[in-house]
């Protein structure tokens, strides 16, 4: 696993008191000790630079970059913590409570991010063809808790084709993969490949297994997906 830089390891330590701030006011995160937080939210963010080339360096004037969306990024994970150790990465960050989006901003405004944004909406109506943000990311990232397939209807349709998806998960995603097969084959996707690690002990807690699931999208997604608001969830492809 890297190490983080003095600058990077300052900018994380910011972000973590404006955390325990502001979720003394709005729930953001039931981990909240020091070093639970740094395994379990930030490194456990990051992991994905440790299986993809992501860009360090800022792009230059005119270079759009390497753009990733962090589909339901609650507190801003992984989309921050990628975002202040791959600078290049031109990042933007979405979530359907308003309370977060004004947390995530003054994240970015304390810790004097550019090439950031957060958007307040749902992925049903931002991905519905003809939006400006379908089809235009080269990586969709999500840490939320939902079935895979769900997550698929969710974020694949914001995938340029090339593009990736990684989702965070649980090392026991099996039978997630196996009940979300047909639905990435239709959003026009299919799996790349499965990343397994361990996060360190924190405490009295023993190492947490982890998976990251990449999931390449092959061909423009149909203009039925994704479906209106609510269906993904409980109508699962």
């Amino acid at each position: 696993m890297r190490d983080f830089t003095p600058e990077q390891t300052a900018q994380l330590e910011c972000y973590y008191e404006l955390l325990l701030d502001w979720n003394s006011r709005i729930n953001l995160t039931a981990i909240t000790e020091h070093d639970a937080v740094w395994q379990r939210h930030f490194r456990d963010s990051v992991m994905p630079g440790e299986y993809l080339t992501l860009p360090e360096e800022i792009p230059s004037d005119g270079d759009v970059g390497t753009r990733l969306l962090d589909m339901g990024t609650g507190a801003g994970f992984p989309g921050i913590p990628l975002k202040i150790c791959y600078p290049g990465l031109q990042v933007t960050l979405v979530d359907s409570l308003q309370k977060r989006i004004g947390f995530l901003e003054a994240v970015i405004h304390e810790l004097g991010l550019t090439g950031i944004t957060a958007i307040h909406g749902r992925a049903e109506e931002l991905a519905a063809p003809g939006a400006p943000l379908r089809e235009s990311f080269d990586l969709v990232t999500s840490r939320a808790v939902a079935r895979l397939s769900t997550l698929s209807e969710y974020c694949v349709p914001f995938l340029k084709v090339g593009g990736q998806f990684i989702a965070y998960k649980s090392p026991d995603c099996t039978e997630e993969l196996t009940d979300a097969k047909q639905a990435i084959f239709l959003l026009g996707g299919r799996l790349d490949r499965v990343e397994t690690f361990e996060l360190p002990a924190v405490g009295d807690e023993p190492p947490q297994g982890r998976a990251l699931i990449f999931i390449k999208k092959q061909q423009s997604t149909a203009k039925t997906y994704p479906r209106r608001a609510g269906l993904p969830s409980k109508k699962p492809l």
